[in-house]
């Protein structure tokens, strides 16, 4: 499994659809994320840029990935394989409530 970078440009204006569009989003980020298969998801302060962390095989199956995110059309992107990727979440144990 490789780590690939995805550097996302957004729009200047948001559309009313694009707007519309923003819950679809948010709920597919966050179904990735339970499924491992994004490890990060971050938007910048002016909204202009989104970074996010794919676990995927290949770059087309990164790609592929971004093509289930609602908002996909909007966004212009470019994708880098990474040789690593640091985060705490990698450190730090996951706790059990049971």
């Amino acid at each position: 499994m490789n780590q690939y970078m995805v550097d996302i440009t957004l729009p200047r204006y948001l559309s009313e659809e694009f707007v519309s569009l923003i819950p679809s989003q948010r709920s597919q980020v966050n179904k990735l994320m339970g499924r491992g298969i994004l490890n990060s998801y971050s938007l910048s302060a002016d909204r202009s840029k989104i970074w996010t962390v794919i676990n995927a095989d290949t770059k087309k199956d990164a790609e592929l990935t971004l093509g289930t995110f609602p908002l996909v059309k909007f966004m212009n992107y470019q994708i880098y394989q990474l040789a690593f990727n640091n985060n705490i979440a990698q450190i730090l144990p996951r706790f059990s409530l049971n």
